[in-house]
């Protein structure tokens, strides 16, 4: 399949955003969620009332104004996702990811700091962006220390391949900048290879980017450089005219 190809992607490939996780709602979570879900929160199922005529994300509706719409892949316990949100507040955020206690805890997150400018998504980020996200729409996104699969029979079902590569890049608006982050060193170098072959995207720093301040130091990461895994970023600027 031709790397800016993404007509042909299709779940049975075994790409998904996700791996299945167990784990335990904490009680504060539970309250949390209880609380917040019904106005931060959507099931993929449960998106028509802030979807466009196409299928696609209204943001100006589920926001309630338009402005600069970033997505992220993959919040985790949102400690990253809440921060730059904070930092970005004339910016529309959504956060897409399947766990719930991670997404009960961004929840708990949002309520302390007060943000109105961050929405989650529960659901699987690959069928988010095939179904639901225009072309040319998103003004950043970012995916931070996906699943890396660490057995090489595994390796195929890494998000990072030529064809979800693509498929992210068709989202992105012409300038906007794709953002990935990973501390495993072989599939940093993946993700730098697939990345150098889509024609839709350029890398102004040739090669990995150094660190940018403004991404926050998670103790996942303090941890991981002290372990000897340090992080890799690259910073990838869509090409071209809107399509």
């Amino acid at each position: 399949m031709p790397a800016g190809d993404v007509a042909g992607l299709d779940q049975r490939r075994g790409i998904v955003s996700f791996a299945d996780r167990g784990g335990r709602v904490t009680p504060g979570q539970q309250r949390a969620w209880d609380r917040a879900w019904p106005l931060y929160g959507r099931e993929l199922a449960e998106l028509a009332d802030v979807l466009d005529d196409a299928g696609h994300l209204d943001a100006a509706r589920w926001f309630g104004r338009a402005a600069p719409l970033r997505l992220e892949i993959g919040s985790g316990m949102g400690e990253t996702t809440a921060a730059l949100a904070a930092a970005e507040p004339g910016a529309n955020h959504v956060a897409v990811e399947v766990y719930p206690p991670g997404l009960a805890q961004l929840l708990m997150r949002i309520e302390a700091a007060e943000l109105e400018n961050l929405r989650l998504l529960r659901g699987d980020a690959v069928v988010v962006l095939r179904d639901h996200v225009a072309p040319d729409s998103l003004d950043g996104l970012r995916v931070y220390y996906p699943d890396p699969w660490p057995k090489r029979r595994h390796h195929k079902r890494r998000l990072i391949q030529p064809v979800t590569v693509a498929l992210m890049a068709s989202r992105l608006r012409p300038g906007a900048t794709l953002h990935l982050a990973t501390d495993v060193a072989d599939y940093a170098e993946w993700m730098l290879e697939v990345t150098d072959a889509e024609p839709l995207l350029e890398n102004p720093h040739g090669g990995f980017a150094p660190r940018p301040d403004w991404r926050p130091l998670t103790k996942f990461e303090t941890r991981a450089e002290r372990e000897g895994r340090p992080s890799r970023d690259l910073l990838l600027v869509r090409r071209g005219a809107p399509s």
